[in-house]
């Protein structure tokens, strides 16, 4: 399932409007705040899918049924653009377990590039509902990378990937390659350029959070 929230009228599409503006974007507090607040709000319409159990909870004045939360939720990112919006899910879903990968473009010479792991860190998946975040869904190929790399730690329940933006391209890909995945994003761009930046897209989103790397 692919769930755009492009496609409808809410105030994520208010905060990537500010996300893509060159102007806006500048201010690097305001840029990680309005991812945060996209990763709050993409949390929030995910909990929605998920399992309940009602529990009496006692109050001063008596008993409420009421309905808590039973699937256990880890929260995996891709370092470094995925850090704020990872903070946005976690202050929803604030005792979630949470899994972090580091994927970067190694570039070659020819134009081309691939996709390096340097660092996983994560918790039992089995039976779990993994959320896995990355502010931008490009290609597919880190999405493919982080994957195959938790296979490792157990089947979970289910698997939503999360983005801010994502190309056409690198949701087909995923769909394909992992028809049972959730993609939920808050917004599909059409073009990706010959080196697989996504167009209109927002730039470089580590960059625009955290300031300019040198490249390798």
């Amino acid at each position: 399932m692919l769930k755009d929230f492009s496609k409808s009228n809410s105030i994520i599409s208010h905060y990537v409007s500010e996300l893509r503006d060159a102007e806006i974007q500048t201010n690097r507090m305001r840029f990680r705040e309005n991812i945060r607040r996209c990763g709050q709000l993409l949390a929030y319409e995910i909990s929605k899918t998920l399992r309940y159990q009602k529990r009496e909870t006692e109050t001063p004045l008596g008993v409420a049924e009421c309905n808590v939360l039973e699937d256990r939720v880890v929260i995996g990112s891709i370092l470094r653009a995925g850090l704020p919006f990872h903070q946005g899910f976690l202050d929803v879903f604030d005792e979630a377990d949470n899994a972090f990968v580091s994927a970067y473009r190694k570039h070659h010479k020819d134009g081309t590039f691939e996709i390096d792991l340097q660092y996983l860190t994560c918790p039992p998946l089995e039976d779990s509902v993994l959320i896995l975040c990355d502010a931008m869904l490009a290609t597919g190929a880190s999405i493919h990378k982080a994957i195959e790399s938790f296979e490792s730690y157990g089947k979970p329940r289910k698997i939503y990937m999360a983005t801010v933006i994502s190309s056409a391209e690198g949701v087909k890909y995923l769909r394909r390659l992992y028809p049972r995945i959730d993609i939920w994003t808050c917004a599909v761009d059409e073009e990706l350029t010959a080196r697989s930046y996504i167009v209109p897209g927002l730039g470089d989103a580590g960059d625009l959070c955290f300031g300019e790397k040198l490249q390798d």
